[in-house]
């Protein structure tokens, strides 16, 4: 039997993306995405992971990142950035 934590809502309305690594054991290299849910809600998934077999989270596009819980080795949240439009945008 497969249980996942549930992701978080969107943070769509403030279109504010949050920068997020998580660390994957035995694997060099880490998962870096961005994503509309606050850090709050982040902190509350990967919370709820583990008590549950999957961390499933959902990047800026929609789509959706898997890991065993088991093997989460860490998880990290950078600072909000609004996105831009147009050149010189920041």
């Amino acid at each position: 039997m497969t249980t996942t934590s549930t992701p978080a809502s969107y943070n769509h309305e403030e279109g504010i993306a949050v920068e997020v690594r998580i660390g994957v054991q035995h694997c060099a290299r880490e998962i870096a995405f961005e994503s509309m849910m606050t850090p709050d809600e982040l902190a509350e998934a990967v919370k709820a992971s583990r008590s549950a077999e999957v961390l499933e989270l959902v990047d800026d596009k929609g789509g959706r990142i898997l890991v065993p819980s088991v093997a989460v080795g860490y998880v990290t949240t950078g600072a909000g950035k609004k996105s831009g439009v147009g050149f010189g945008a920041q």
